[in-house]
């Protein structure tokens, strides 16, 4: 099942306080905690009660919980009673926004299946096992990091486990509106699109109404439920007028003007609401275009982290305090890293305007030559688009973040690019790179003795040559071959030499494609000053911010910039006492929402942009 969780959608919320039981041992199954049992007498053995044990909120991560927890990766088991009346004629899922990494389901002491993956969707249906009156689910959630995984065991964001995302109840018809996907033409004369009904069909046919101007599209259902939209785009502004005798036309989303329609999706007995925007993103040479014409992207990277408090991001509130910084800064694009955020975030940026990079936690280095490991990340990268695939701000499928080069990693990346656009050929396939040929001062290769990852960040300033004598850095990174538009992570003035050296250095592409600077930036604590040449000063930041901009201004083929990152965010990597304190401090604003000096002068440079 991957029905996207629509807003029409009847569910409950099984949101709030839920028992928990930390199991840094994994003896739960052993000790059958899914079966919440009682002492039938004083002489049963059981070792556990839920009833009397700790409290934890879902949504939400353990990590910031509990003191305890905060380092704590492990499996926790989750438990929690609810009621429920069952309906004749209804079928019902037990629905999970995310959970990471790995969990198991149990319901009334069944087990439901499990799921891989922390940040996408999944459900069961269990129509057939809940019972009347009360029932209890229970969650089994471990976050223990995998050498097979997706990610792998080596990140730089914080591990945060539980059941991150809401759990709901959801209540369907038994032939139901499973997914459906509404997207304009690339050449912006016709809405083409699916809709798939889960189910035996009866009545054999779907309606699409767009009720702000009456049309209504009607057709019908193949034997398997499934029905090929397809009709011209003028009728939606037309409406119930005859389009040869109408010249109105379909108002276009963007992010100056994020037009959503309300769309109604009924069948069989079932009807989902909605609300799509439609617009085209395509590339022409080394441009990016929306709705046929040349955009700029400029944009900030930014983590699911919440502010003012830390840990995952979980309320609407939290979504909107980030989106609306970004628009403060003048972005009309953020870039959502390094894997998939919450589905209200993105319908957020649906209605605010705008435009996302959405990526998959392929992460620095994993098991490029594992079967399972390649069949886990096209199931993370499945799940997103299917959830995600009717959003007109969704830009971007991205398939990785910094990998380091080898045939294996690059026949695993095609695979996946081949794969998103089998499923939505709609959007623009990227990565983000950071792999490049040097000549002059950054000219040495790095290599590492023991075989492990080692990226561009490790470079130090030992390694740059005489100031002056310029830089040359090619860009031929073999899997930007497969690629719509390149995603270039860099980082001179940090991990590499001194700000002002970005002055003299020149870049140069391979493929004659867009360019988005996915990652460019320097850590600096809120209200720490010195002069522009003293790290994790306000001034340095500002100071690699300026060099950056300049050396981005002569960019060949540079079509958009998403700079690292809006606010900082917690780090196991990044222990440095009273600076980081387990924080990657790289934000423009703090993780307490105090804009630092960079802040302003990205926001003039991006004001700049925007009105030429």
């Amino acid at each position: 099942m991957h029905f996207p969780l629509s807003p029409s959608l009847p569910t409950i919320s099984l949101d709030g306080a839920w028992n928990s039981i930390v199991d840094p041992y994994e003896s739960g199954i052993s000790s059958r905690y899914y079966k919440t049992e009682k002492p039938q007498s004083k002489s049963d053995l059981v070792e556990f009660d839920y009833d009397h044990s700790p409290k934890l909120k879902v949504p939400g991560d353990w990590n910031t919980q509990r003191d305890s927890l905060l380092f704590y990766e492990g499996p926790v088991w989750y438990q929690r009673n609810f009621s429920y009346q069952r309906k004749l004629h209804r079928r019902v899922f037990l629905y999970f926004g995310a959970t990471n990494y790995f969990s198991r389901v149990w319901l009334n002491g069944t087990k439901l299946g499990e799921h891989v993956g922390g940040f996408t969707p999944f459900d069961f249906e269990v129509t057939d096992q809940l019972v009347e009156g009360e029932n209890s689910v229970v969650v089994e959630v471990d976050n223990t990091r995998r050498l097979d995984g997706v990610p792998s065991l080596k990140t730089d964001w914080w591990n945060y486990g539980g059941l991150t995302r809401g759990v709901k109840v959801v209540e369907v018809p038994e032939t139901f509106v499973e997914n459906y996907f509404l997207h304009l033409s690339s050449d912006r004369k016709s809405v083409d699109g699916w809709v798939q009904f889960n189910g035996k069909p009866v009545k054999n046919e779907v309606a699409i109404e767009f009720p702000e101007t009456g049309f209504v599209y009607r057709t019908l259902l193949t034997p398997e439920g499934r029905a090929n939209i397809g009709f011209e785009a003028s009728a939606i502004a037309c409406g119930k007028k005859l389009i040869s005798e109408c010249k109105a036309a379909l108002e276009l989303w963007s992010p100056e003007n994020p037009k959503l329609f309300k769309v109604v999706i009924s069948g069989e007995g079932d009807s989902v609401t909605d609300e799509i925007g439609f617009r085209t993103i395509e590339t022409r040479g080394t441009e990016i275009l929306l709705n046929g014409k040349p955009v700029f992207l400029r944009g900030i990277s930014m983590h699911e982290e919440a502010p003012f408090r830390s840990g995952r991001a979980i309320f609407e509130e939290n979504d909107r305090t980030l989106l609306t910084w970004a628009k403060e800064l003048g972005c009309n694009f953020v870039r959502m890293a390094h894997y998939p955020h919450n589905e209200d975030m993105v319908r957020l940026a649906d209605r605010m305007g705008l435009l996302l990079w959405e990526e998959i936690p392929v992460y620095w280095d994993i098991q490029w030559q594992n079967a399972t490991t390649l069949e886990n990340a096209k199931a993370q990268l499945r799940d997103v688009i299917l959830r995600d695939q009717n959003r007109a701000a969704i830009a971007f499928w991205s398939m990785s973040n910094e990998t380091p080069i080898s045939a294996e990693r690059t026949r695993f990346l095609k695979s996946l690019s081949t794969y998103a656009r089998d499923l939505d050929a709609t959007r623009l396939i990227t990565s983000a790179l950071n792999h490049t040929d040097k000549t002059g001062p950054f000219s040495r290769t790095l290599s590492d003795p023991a075989g492990e990852y080692l990226d561009t960040r490790l470079i130090t300033s030992a390694l740059i040559g005489p100031r002056g004598s310029g830089t040359t850095v090619v860009q031929d990174d073999p899997l930007t071959e497969a690629l719509d538009v390149i995603g270039q992570n860099e980082y001179i003035g940090w991990y590499e030499g001194k700000p002002e050296d970005a002055d003299n250095t020149r870049w140069t592409f391979a493929f004659n494609k867009p360019v988005i600077v996915s990652e460019f930036g320097a850590d600096a604590q809120y209200n720490l000053h010195g002069d522009a040449q003293t790290r994790f000063t306000e001034e340095y930041q500002v100071n690699v911010f300026e060099h950056q901009l300049n050396m981005l201004a002569h960019m060949p083929q540079l079509a958009g910039m998403s700079p690292w990152l809006l606010m900082d965010f917690r780090s196991p990597r990044r222990p440095l006492p009273g600076i980081q304190d387990y924080f990657n401090r790289k934000g423009l604003i703090s993780d307490r929402g105090q804009r630092k000096r960079a802040f302003y002068i990205l926001q003039k440079f991006y004001r700049e942009k925007a009105a030429q």
